[in-house]
């Protein structure tokens, strides 16, 4: 068995394997940040290592039957309670695969590095930090878009609907849900959630509708 020192090592080193996978999520404003990852792969790996020497005392004593990799076998079952605890859905699409993955990947670094596969350990962290990044900026997936909630209120107009699909259209903003509702006075109410491969400000939205139509309402949720 490693003597105390060696032990303690390994959970400094995945506990800063953890804060640059964090670091690296925080940046980018996602769910679980650093001090998410580093609570996981310091807890992985500390069991990791509970499991590995904890019971050496009691391992082949007869009489006394212990599978040992049990504990280390529901780190990763517990860490996905964790994962699903980021995972939500907005506007019928879902929100937070990525960072899931990455927290159950993250876990997997503590593991390894408990385990004193610390060589391991280092390059996944460097593979789960570089893939983030490439895929990130090449990949133009659903992850990386914006969900958005838009309302206002306008007069009615006939071709509406075709007006604004088509200011969204140039604004490249994808709608992804549009209702409109009538009002007594004439008005109507139009509820939207769009999607966009970037940060949506709510006056470009504003602005485009005011070309036509006169805005007395409007609320976003970004």
């Amino acid at each position: 068995m490693p003597d105390e020192l060696t032990l303690v090592l390994r959970i400094v080193i995945a506990a800063v394997c953890g804060a640059a996978i964090g670091y690296e999520r925080s940046r980018r404003q996602k769910e679980a940040g650093i001090r998410t990852h580093i609570m996981v792969t310091l807890g992985a790996s500390l069991l990791v290592i509970v499991s590995k020497y904890g019971f050496i005392d009691i391992v082949g004593t007869p009489g006394i039957n212990v599978d040992v990799s049990r504990i280390a076998a529901n780190v990763i079952t517990g860490v996905s309670f964790l994962g699903a605890g980021v995972i939500f859905l907005r506007g019928g699409y879902v929100k937070g695969l990525t960072t899931a993955a990455g927290i159950w990947s993250t876990c997997g670094v503590g593991c390894a590095i408990g385990a004193g596969m610390y060589v391991i350990g280092i390059v996944a962290t460097a593979m789960i930090i570089i893939l983030q990044l490439i895929l990130h900026w090449s990949l133009p997936s659903s992850e990386n878009m914006m969900v958005s909630e838009i309302s206002f209120r306008t007069e009615y107009k006939q071709g509406i609907i075709s007006d604004v699909n088509e200011y969204m259209h140039e604004l490249h903003v994808k709608v992804l849900r549009l209702s409109i509702k009538k009002k007594k006075d004439g008005t109507v109410l139009i509820n939207m959630t769009v999607r966009a491969p970037h940060k949506l400000m709510p006056d470009e939205i504003l602005d485009a509708v005011s070309r036509k139509y006169t805005v007395s309402e409007f609320t976003a949720q970004l």
